[in-house]
């Protein structure tokens, strides 16, 4: 029979590792991660609609409703009007929303350069390096 207790161990490191990160950005405090993860996906597509971020996150279009209504109370986000369709509306980031957005990126990903650098040798940052493929593998799969 397989070991599969590396599962487990995996499964933790990962949660703990995310939840991390997430505290090492005080820019970024003031917004959920679903937030963050909506602003980013507007970041990459442009514009959006609700619907199909919604689909994105995998939450309900309600729920969008209520993110995209904080992301827009705080400056970071556009809402815009289908010339067919005003009922339907396009969303984007304002260059404030990018400007978070880049900044919450930033401050995590110094944090996470200092902590590696710290504490894995050069052997342990090759294979951090090599694991980027198998994990990226493991979150697009459905």
């Amino acid at each position: 029979m397989e070991d599969h207790q590396y599962i487990s161990q995996l499964r933790t490191a990962v949660t703990r590792l995310v939840k991390k990160l997430r505290k090492e950005s005080t820019t970024g405090e003031h917004i959920s991660l679903t937030e963050r993860s909506t602003i980013a996906l507007l970041y990459k597509h442009k514009a959006l609609q609700p619907g199909e971020l919604a689909a994105m996150e995998k939450i309900t279009n309600q729920s969008m409703s209520q993110i995209l209504n904080h992301l827009h109370d705080l400056g970071y986000t556009t809402r815009t009007a289908m010339p067919d369709d005003k009922r339907k509306v396009m969303i984007a980031l304002t260059p404030e929303g990018e400007r978070v957005l880049l900044q919450v990126r930033n401050e995590i990903d110094e944090w996470l350069l200092r902590a590696i650098e710290a504490t894995c040798s050069k052997q342990e940052q090759e294979l951090l390096k090599q694991a980027i493929v198998p994990l990226t593998k493991i979150i697009d799969f459905e």
